[in-house]
C-alpha cells in the first residue's frame, strides 16, 4: 500500500494534492495532482519516499517553462504537467513539495575543494589513499548535482556524495562529498582535481566548480622518513658488523695466548 500526501514547508499558500490518498497494486499508474493558489510560486517538486524512508527526487519545475524528470527515472513512467497558470502539476509519483518562501531567493553554491588530512590512515587493503572533501555551501533550492573530474576527466571510482542536501537555519542549504585517490596520485603536482556542483537557477542549468592540485610535499615527507629509516638500518648493520670483528680479534688473542702458554 502506498500512501500519498504532500510535503509544503515556509508557505502559508493553499495547497491541494488530489487524490489525498490512493491505494495502487504494484505496476499500475496513476496520475496525482498538485496544485496552489498563487501563480507567482513556479518551483514545484515531486519526490518518491523510498522503504527506508529517504526521499528521492523524481521530477521539478524550475522556471516558467521548465519541467524536467530526473536522468535516473523513465521518462515515459515519470512525467510533469503544468497548465498556463503554472498552478499545478501531474505526475505519476508519490510526493508533492513546494518551496514558496517569498524572502528566499534562487542562490547559486559556493564550492570548495579541501585537502586531505595529514593523518589520513590507510585501507584495508594497505594501499595508502587520500581523501579530498567538496564542500557547496548557501545554496537555494536543495536540487544539485555533485561529481568530481581528475585532470578533466571525470572519476566515479572512490566518490561519494551525501544523500542529500542538508537545511540550514537560514532557509539555504550544504552538501558534502568525498573523493578517495591513491596517494601516489595525490602526491604529483601535476595532477588536478576538480569539484564541480551543477545547480538550475531558474534559467539555465550553470556549473560552479573548484580545483586543487596534487600535494608534492607529503610525498618528500614519506620519501624523507624512507630515507631516514634507511639510513638507520645501515648504521645498525655497520655496529654490528665491527661488534663482530672486535668479538673475532678478541677470540683469536685469547686462542693465540692458550698455545703459547
Amino acid at each position: 500500500m502506498l500512501i500519498y500526501f504532500i510535503l509544503c514547508p515556509l508557505t502559508i499558500l493553499n495547497i491541494l494534492q488530489h487524490p489525498p490518498n490512493l491505494l495502487s497494486k504494484a505496476g499500475e499508474s496513476r496520475t496525482l495532482e498538485c496544485a496552489h493558489d498563487d501563480a507567482e510560486f513556479y518551483r514545484m517538486f515531486w519526490y518518491k519516499q523510498n522503504t527506508n524512508g529517504n526521499m528521492e527526487l523524481v521530477a521539478y519545475s524550475m522556471g516558467t517553462s521548465v519541467a524536467d524528470v530526473e536522468p535516473i527515472f523513465d521518462k515515459a513512467n515519470y512525467i510533469m504537467i503544468r497548465n498556463e497558470q503554472l498552478k499545478s502539476s501531474l505526475v505519476k509519483i508519490l510526493h508533492c513539495f513546494l518551496h514558496a518562501d517569498p524572502n528566499i531567493k534562487v542562490t547559486e553554491p559556493t564550492v570548495k575543494v579541501l585537502a586531505p588530512s595529514a593523518k589520513e590512515c590507510e585501507d584495508r587493503n594497505k594501499k595508502k589513499k587520500k581523501t579530498l572533501v567538496c564542500v557547496a555551501t548557501r545554496f537555494y533550492p536543495d536540487h544539485v548535482t555533485v561529481f568530481w573530474q581528475v585532470n578533466n576527466v571525470n572519476r566515479t571510482e572512490g566518490a561519494g556524495t551525501d544523500n542529500r542536501a542538508l537545511w540550514d537555519k537560514d532557509g539555504l542549504y550544504s552538501i558534502t562529498s568525498r573523493l578517495r585517490v591513491p596517494a601516489n596520485e595525490w602526491h604529483k603536482p601535476e595532477n588536478r582535481f576538480t569539484c564541480i556542483v551543477s545547480f538550475y537557477d531558474g534559467t539555465d542549468n550553470i556549473r560552479v566548480n573548484d580545483t586543487i592540485s596534487g600535494d608534492l610535499q607529503g610525498n618528500k615527507t614519506m620519501n624523507t622518513s624512507t630515507q631516514t629509516a634507511k639510513l638507520a638500518y645501515s648504521i645498525f648493520i655497520a655496529k654490528s658488523t665491527f661488534y663482530g670483528l672486535v668479538v673475532m680479534v678478541m677470540i683469536w688473542k685469547f686462542q693465540v695466548s692458550s698455545l703459547q702458554m
